[in-house]
């Protein structure tokens, strides 16, 4: 198995080798199943409560969210020790950590935008204590905790659930975010984000909603379509450290947001869901301010955002829409999430 992290000289960041992932299991089916919505139970999902995973492990009959160590993981504490050298001006180094697995809940279709206000909080909880747990590990340098859904973004199993990686390395993305929010600290003594939320209060036309201790808006400079960052209002390094009332108005919002992104097109509403959270190398992230960011792959039903020339060649991105256009579609979403409406009208 591949395990290493190889440095790619020209755009100086480390690229992860995990070669054997290519044989992680593959769910074919979609998140609407034979035209109707997926049922509570799948025989066959390897995620489900009790149900035999691709290594042999038996899920536990678990009735509320449920964490284990996933058996198709990019890192590894049993990586090899050393590696081969590469040949001339090449790098590389083991890649280890922990890779896991949160089922939000035994509810094969009940995705996270259809959970209530407070069994997401109860997540909120949970991912407090995966980070406080991981971050304690001396060789953990980060904890990257994120959800990818739907099949526009090569989700490999439709059961609600999120990933954690706890790495012995700081992804690229953090590590910059890092980077510039401390140098921003140092010129000015002011925190990054919290220029950021003052500059999008005082403009107001990217926000979608806010309460008393969180909001949620588009950037100024966001780079797809319908990307939204949620975050608390005063500034914490990580998740770990909200208050309970913080996390309830987070979990508020965040379950705001996502019903606003399903009901825009009355469809599960695909994303990549990462949460930005200072790394935990020993490092002085106080000036580092946590918060989710939302990247959907769509910027219309069925028309994908693609990535070419002058992303992947130029290293920039295109926006093809307007942050403050996009921004006004999801406010004027309601708070009530699709699927309910239609109940309610049955």
């Amino acid at each position: 198995m591949f395990w290493e992290e190889r440095w790619h000289p020209l755009r100086e960041e480390w690229v992860i080798i995990a070669a054997h992932r290519q044989n992680r299991p593959w769910s074919g089916e979609t998140i609407e199943h034979n035209g109707g919505p997926l049922p509570e139970y799948v025989p066959d999902c390897y995620l489900c409560p009790g149900n035999l995973r691709i290594n042999g492990a038996r899920n536990d009959n678990y009735t509320d969210t449920f964490v284990f160590d996933n058996d198709h993981p990019c890192v590894g504490f049993d990586a090899p020790a050393t590696l081969q050298p590469p040949p001339g001006i090449y790098r590389n180094q083991p890649a280890r950590g922990i890779a896991r697995v949160v089922c939000y809940s035994p509810n094969h279709s009940l995705a996270l935008a259809e959970l209530e206000p407070l069994r997401i909080q109860h997540l909120l909880k949970v991912w407090q204590d995966q980070y406080l747990e991981l971050s304690a590990r001396p060789e953990i340098d980060h904890v990257l905790i994120f959800e990818n859904k739907g099949e526009a973004v090569g989700v490999s199993n439709p059961h609600p659930h999120c990933q954690i990686y706890a790495t012995n390395f700081v992804f690229k993305t953090i590590q910059t975010e890092a980077r510039a929010s401390q140098r921003h600290f140092t010129e000015t003594g002011r925190v990054l984000f919290q220029d950021v939320i003052r500059a999008e209060k005082e403009d107001g036309r990217r926000i979608i909603c806010e309460n008393e201790s969180a909001i949620a808006f588009i950037p100024y400079f966001a780079r797809y379509a319908y990307e939204v960052f949620v975050a608390p209002k005063e500034t914490h390094a990580s998740l770990a450290t909200l208050a309970n009332n913080e996390l309830k108005d987070f979990a508020a919002l965040l379950k705001q947001v996502l019903v606003k992104f399903d009901n825009l097109w009355q469809m599960p509403f695909p994303y990549v869901m990462p949460l930005h959270q200072a790394p935990t190398d020993g490092g002085d992230y106080s000036s580092f301010h946590f918060h989710i960011e939302f990247h959907p792959p769509l910027r219309r039903p069925n028309l994908l955002k693609y990535l070419a020339g002058p992303e992947i060649g130029g290293g920039n991105f295109l926006s093809d829409t307007a942050p403050e256009e996009k921004a006004e579609e999801l406010r004027a979403q309601p708070d009530v999430h699709y699927k309910h409406r239609v109940q309610e009208q049955l």
